[in-house]
């Protein structure tokens, strides 16, 4: 065979492979989200996703202003607004106005939205657990080192959520 039939080739099988790992990854987003979404159902959460991650949201970052919340969500602050206006009514957060800039709007959980978020993420955990287990013998540890390859690729999108450095707690 040719040199550069042999470099058509193995471009060719790279894209392959690229294609195989992208479509792997498609399919695996749907089955993340199929738990996320299973995780809200089963418990009658009363709350939508988009509700639940800011309620997630909350509990990593702890009480904090409704602007915070929306950079660590990657979302216009109008829609972090607009969820906590529905969360609020239905007792999951508390907003509150900070001192001296009552133009700050703070975020907090509720006891209902601490419970609630325990709940789901132990849901969450017991259906990934459930999906581990039927694992292939001896593959666990491939899968694990596979994620950690995603994450350490996709670097900072999940590193850290895209807080502006003013915004971060000190």
């Amino acid at each position: 065979m040719e040199p550069k039939q042999q470099v058509r080739d193995a471009a060719s099988t790279a894209e392959d492979d690229e294609q195989t790992t992208v479509t792997a990854l498609m399919t695996a987003t749907r089955v993340l989200v199929g738990v996320a979404t299973r995780a809200l159902e089963r418990l009658d959460a009363e709350v939508t996703l988009v509700e639940f991650r800011l309620l997630l949201a909350l509990a990593e970052l702890g009480p904090s202003p409704s602007v915070k919340a929306a950079a660590w969500l990657g979302v216009a602050g109008s829609s972090v607004t607009r969820t906590s206006d529905r969360l609020q009514e239905s007792g999951h957060l508390r907003r509150s106005r900070e001192r001296p800039n009552r133009s700050v709007v703070r975020l907090e959980l509720t006891e209902r939205g601490v419970d609630l978020v325990e709940r789901v993420v132990a849901a969450r955990r017991e259906e990934l657990g459930a999906i581990v287990a039927r694992l292939p013998p001896g593959t666990t540890n491939q899968v694990a080192t596979s994620l950690e390859l995603l994450f350490d690729a996709a670097g900072d999108v999940f590193d850290e959520p895209a807080v502006p450095a003013e915004l971060r707690a000190p």
